[in-house]
């Protein structure tokens, strides 16, 4: 494999594979003494970390590599959960006599893929509250993002597992642009007759009940339900709704904030005391203030509260507000100890979890397939990452090839290109640019 550069890394629109998708060159671009790749994939029914690793090990670990040398690591580490006990084989075959990379077998259990989480699992350094992996000397990359390190060509693909209510659960690689609907072809169809979905995971996802929204660089995975569903209620629950019921019916009893993940590391984010906003708005600052440091991995709510109420958001709407008002804790201490007493003994078993989720009778497998064929018709976001939207260099009528650039971000706005995923016409540029075949 020849070295890749920053530069090449940028030019092909590489961004992290899940998430906010912070575009990978400027993380490259730091000088770190570890490079991580997250491949805990602990969101319920995903598997496609797992079969990237499995069918591409070769390609992951060169483009793992590839990032260790960026940014000056001394140390790769592979966090991978330690039951994948055939792809962990894979990856000791491939890295053997390499001193400069290692396997940590982390726990079957929710949500070991947080980056806070994984630090702290593969290092034993705790990032503190308000900061980053780099700021104790980490820089964390998915699975996907190191295979598109690897491969050093356009980002024109995404894979993404489809599962849940559908006919064969299934992780699949289609063109971005690709529609839900068509995704959920692939995978036999759904089951159900009124189907709706959950975006990216069913604990930090999104609802969506109209499928011809689009895949774009960071989705993840689509989980099908039936709109009977336990999922659905709950995420289609309104805000004045999880308030109401909030104010009258929590009890205190903690037991969200013993389950929080990021208080178990020491941070100062308590989101029983965030409840009692909803009541006591006069001591309210006092209570949210721990929120700004809420990673809404929804443990709290999905699994913690003994009543059925929704401290997340109860969190993430303290924490948004403040945001808009300017309003940053700046001193924010932790105790360091807490993760070595606690942590441990309060990780949640996926089994668990997905028995909580109503998730039980669902098969929990998602084989990679062969890649799909190119749709008819893409519809690509300008912007789909974190940044600034791109600006269109393409216009209605011109033809383009799959790799040729059609939006680049503004001069000296973070930012990657955009770049076409199938050969057509332009036919819409308008926030998106629409290609038809």
């Amino acid at each position: 494999m020849n070295a890749v550069t920053v530069d090449q890394i940028e030019a092909c629109g590489v961004v992290g594979a899940g998430g906010a998708g912070f575009p990978t060159h400027v993380k490259l671009k730091a000088q770190a003494e570890y490079i991580l790749l997250n491949a805990a994939e602990c969101e319920p029914l995903l598997h496609k970390d797992k079969e990237l690793l499995r069918v591409h090990t070769r390609e992951v670990l060169d483009g793992l590599e590839a990032a260790r040398k960026l940014v000056g690591a001394g140390q790769a580490v592979v966090g991978i959960k330690g039951k994948y006990t055939d792809v962990i084989e894979q990856i000791e075959a491939a890295i053997s006599g390499d001193a400069n990379t290692s396997i940590q077998r982390l726990s079957d259990s929710y949500p070991s893929g947080d980056e806070f989480i994984l630090v702290y699992d593969c290092t034993g350094r705790i990032i503190p509250p308000g900061k980053i992996p780099l700021n104790v000397g980490c820089v964390v990359i998915n699975v996907e993002t190191a295979l598109n390190i690897a491969r050093a060509k356009p980002v024109t693909r995404k894979y993404l597992t489809v599962a849940g209510d559908v006919a064969n659960p299934v992780t699949i690689d289609v063109a971005i642009g690709t529609t839900f609907e068509d995704c959920i072809k692939l995978a036999g169809g759904a089951n159900c007759a009124d189907p709706i979905a959950i975006v990216g995971g069913v604990m930090m996802g999104k609802l969506c009940t109209d499928f011809s929204q689009i895949v774009t660089k960071t989705t993840g995975g689509l989980i099908v339900v039936p709109r009977d569903h336990f999922l659905y209620r709950r995420y289609a629950q309104q805000w004045k709704q999880i308030a109401t019921i909030g104010a009258s019916a929590c009890d205190q009893c903690s037991f969200c904030t013993e389950f929080c993940p990021r208080y178990l590391l020491g941070h100062p984010i308590e989101p029983h005391r965030a409840m009692r906003s909803l009541v006591y708005s006069e001591i309210g600052e006092a209570n949210v203030i721990g929120t700004d440091f809420c990673c809404e991995c929804n443990l709290c709510t999905m699994m913690a509260c003994p009543e059925d109420l929704d401290p997340k958001n109860v969190c993430t709407q303290n924490k948004r507000r403040r945001a808009g008002e300017g309003v940053k804790w700046q001193d924010a201490p932790f105790v360091e100890t807490r993760a070595e007493t606690h942590l441990d003994n309060r990780r949640v078993p996926i089994g668990r979890l997905i028995r909580k989720l109503g998730l039980i009778d669902y098969v929990n497998k998602g084989p990679l397939i062969d890649p799909a064929p190119a749709p008819p018709r893409v519809t690509i976001p300008l912007q789909m990452h974190i940044g600034a939207p791109a600006e269109p260099t393409v216009k209605v009528g011109d033809t383009v090839n799959v790799g040729d650039v059609i939006g680049r971000p503004p001069a000296g706005k973070l930012g990657v290109p955009i770049h076409a995923s199938i050969r057509g016409k332009v036919t819409a540029v308008n926030g998106n640019v629409v290609i038809d075949a």
